[in-house]
């Protein structure tokens, strides 16, 4: 595994880091790991992503309005 330093990080992100950790009972170290995992994976469906921005716990309650169903286009000549 790879090794990463971070130099000048300010003050209070370095407290709001501890923080942060001691609230999830891990070490800081661990803390900036489990950040930075979650920062770079994708959602691995664009739905999932939806309901993780827009979902019920951001107060977005969507209801779809039912559609009636429709005759596909003709695409031919």
């Amino acid at each position: 595994m790879a090794n990463l330093s971070v130099r000048r990080i300010d003050g209070v992100t370095l407290d709001r880091l501890r923080v942060r950790a001691a609230r999830h009972g891990v070490s800081m170290e661990e803390e900036i790991r489990r950040i930075l995992r979650e920062s770079v994976a994708g959602p691995e469906h664009l739905g999932d992503m939806a309901l993780q921005m827009f979902g019920p716990e951001h107060g977005v309650d969507l209801t779809l309005p039912l559609g009636q169903p429709h005759k596909p286009p003709e695409l031919g000549e």
